[in-house]
Parts: structure tokens; sequence; C-alpha cells
């Protein structure tokens, strides 16, 4: 079970990563993964400080912290330039 909540938080790192703050009641559809791994997996992403989360109209949303999105950033961009897809796959 912990490999499957590793291997979702770095998935949900991507999925910020790509579409920037997202309703964590969506974000298990948008991952196509079970609510419960993706909850852990923001646990997960929330005790190393990758992600924050916030409050509008009695949603939460996540999303990736300004560093951890600046680094999102620079690995697509040296895929850009390696002649990768320009984005980290799912």
């Amino acid at each position: 079970m912990k490999e499957k909540i590793i291997e979702t938080a770095g998935k949900t790192w991507r999925f910020l990563g790509q579409n920037g703050q997202t309703n964590v009641g969506q974000l298990a559809k948008s991952l196509k993964e079970k609510d419960e791994v993706v909850l852990q997996a923001l646990g997960w992403l929330a005790r190393e400080d990758k992600i924050t989360y916030m409050v509008k109209n009695r949603r939460t949303f996540v999303s990736l912290v300004d560093a951890e999105l600046q680094a999102f950033n620079s690995v697509v961009y040296r895929m850009e330039n390696q002649g990768g897809r320009g984005k980290p796959a799912k």
C-alpha cells in the first residue's frame, strides 16, 4: 500500500504542476485513483511541505507551493530542451 501512496503522490505532484490549484474533491477522479489513496498521497505531500491548502466557498483546494512549482517547471524545461514531450508522464 505504501508504494501505491508514493506513486499517487508523484502523480498528484505532476497533476498539480500541470493544472494548478485543484479542488480536492475532484482530484481522485482526475487522477483515476481511489479517494482514500489520493487523500493519503496529499498527506504525504503536505508533510513534505510540497503543497498548500486553501478554502474557497467551503470547498478545499490544493496547489503546489512556489518552490515545488518552480521545480516542476524546471523538469518540464529540461525535458523540452532534451527533445522530450514537454510534460512529465502521468
